[in-house]
């Protein structure tokens, strides 16, 4: 007899049915465990992801207010005159809060040289045979070998081309007309009195471009009154100060002046050096945010029928950042606790900026220093939360043993879950093999009564009860 492929077909009971009800009978409420238990876990962890996260968030403000640095940067405020930017400024951390009149009398200037000789094109050979020239401004200096028969514009080539310049740029200028010149004209870029071109070479046949001739005659390069190097020269509150580049460190102590444009008439900038009382303040501000944020976040995911709804760890984490407002430091001007600087606390646990005792502009006003001690001293209060955050937040932290112990659950979950459908799948094929043999057995047996009933029919006076 042909194997049975479908349970049932042999015979004719619903086989198929009796063996998905004993399957599901056994395998619904174990999957509905497990995925009601991954659910629970994934939740879980969504929610110290969420509340990790906000508290990292707000680590990073914190650690920010730890660094006192951040409460010893000045601000430059310039007001520079109706006829545009005279000066830039930076300044460092030690700068003493002022106001100063700045007034640019002179930018800085390098100096140019010209050539008199008459070439009348840049093609003009400057040497028959050859020498070397060497270009000095201050104490910079090179050298350039000129070779024979070199023409003017070889000559630009190499001074412009040359490894060692050290900011020496070489042009031709052509006048054109009847009686055309060309003129070699020669630009340093070394600034400051004193600190002129001089071009020298080591054969009388190149005093054409030098500045002082090889024996003593007349040079072929001058340098024109206006040309020559020059200081910078500012004014701040009238007093006069030099500098060999537009640059002026130190002019006000612990201040870099950069001069941009010459004053028109008696205009002057207006500086104004100060604590950057904005920067803190806007420090302070985002303190708040992230503090509420962290707050917000631990609330809702706390709250009845959340997931960490009773998680007594996350209940001792809130406990511990509100009491972590009201720590208490020492020499710091007079304040004692974030209260005293213009924060408040509201109702329901979150910050705010508040005025009852002084504002926080008010208090960086008064004592810009005090308001650094209070955060960033070692027992202050940025100092607190920061430790018991890396406590929480570090890699081998409450959060992280919580999120691998999660993962691992979920990772079992997903090996049982595998497990079980194993399970499942022997259990089936077991089921079918057993109804299988059922099935062939009751077809043998119906065919077997078929068959006697046929032959009984074939009898003489056997008559079939119907």
């Amino acid at each position: 007899m042909a194997a049975i492929t479908s349970a049932g077909v042999g015979s004719g009971l619903d086989l198929e049915s009796i063996i998905q009800a004993t399957v599901n009978a056994e395998d619904l409420p174990r999957v509905q465990r497990f995925e009601t238990t991954k659910t629970r876990l994934s939740v879980e962890l969504s929610g110290l992801g969420a509340v990790k996260s906000s508290l990292s968030a707000f680590q990073d403000i914190v650690k920010k207010l730890a660094e006192l640095e951040n409460f010893t940067k000045r601000s430059n405020t310039i007001t520079q005159p109706a006829s545009g930017s005279v000066i830039s400024v930076a300044s460092n951390d030690t700068a003493t809060p002022g106001n100063f009149n700045i007034k640019v009398n002179q930018l800085a200037q390098g100096s140019r040289a010209t050539t008199n000789a008459a070439f009348t094109s840049p093609s003009d050979v400057v040497s028959a045979n050859g020498g070397k020239l060497t270009i000095a401004a201050g104490a910079k200096t090179f050298d350039i070998d000129i070779a024979a028969g070199a023409t003017l514009e070889e000559v630009r080539s190499a001074i412009n081309n040359s490894a060692d310049n050290f900011g020496v740029s070489v042009n031709i200028i052509n006048t054109g007309g009847a009686s055309p010149e060309s003129k070699l004209v020669i630009t340093s870029s070394v600034t400051g009195a004193g600190n002129d071109l001089t071009i020298t070479s080591d054969t009388a046949e190149l005093d054409n471009l030098s500045t002082t001739a090889f024996a003593g005659g007349t040079p072929g390069l001058t340098i024109a009154a206006a040309d020559i190097a020059k200081d910078a020269i500012i004014e701040v509150d009238g007093i006069a100060i030099n500098s060999s580049s537009n640059v002026f460190k130190d002019a006000i102590q612990d201040l870099t002046i950069t001069a941009t444009k010459v004053s028109e008439g008696t205009e002057s900038a207006k500086l104004t050096v100060d604590y950057d009382k904005s920067g803190v303040e806007k420090l302070l501000g985002e303190f708040i945010d992230a503090y509420n944020n962290a707050i917000g976040t631990i609330d809702y995911h706390t709250q009845v029928g959340a997931a960490l709804y009773g998680d007594s760890s996350i209940r001792s984490l809130r406990s511990q950042m509100t009491s972590s407002l009201s720590t208490v430091v020492s020499n710091a001007g007079g304040f004692e606790t974030l209260f005293d600087v213009g924060i408040g606390l509201t109702k329901d646990g979150t910050l705010e900026k508040s005025s009852l005792v002084r504002s926080v502009s008010d208090a960086l006003t008064s004592n810009y220093t005090g308001v650094g001690k209070l955060f960033a001293s070692e027992n202050g209060v940025a100092k607190t939360f920061e430790s018991f955050l890396e406590t929480h937040l570090e890699s081998k932290g409450s959060f992280t043993f919580r999120e691998d112990n999660l993962n691992r659950s979920l990772k079992q979950l997903e090996n049982d879950r595998e497990s079980h459908d194993y399970r499942m799948t022997q259990l089936e094929s077991g089921l079918r093999a057993k109804y299988a043999s059922l099935d062939v057995l009751i077809a043998q047996m119906q065919s077997t009564g078929s068959y006697i009933t046929q032959q009984l029919a074939s009898l003489p006076g056997f008559t079939s009860k119907k």
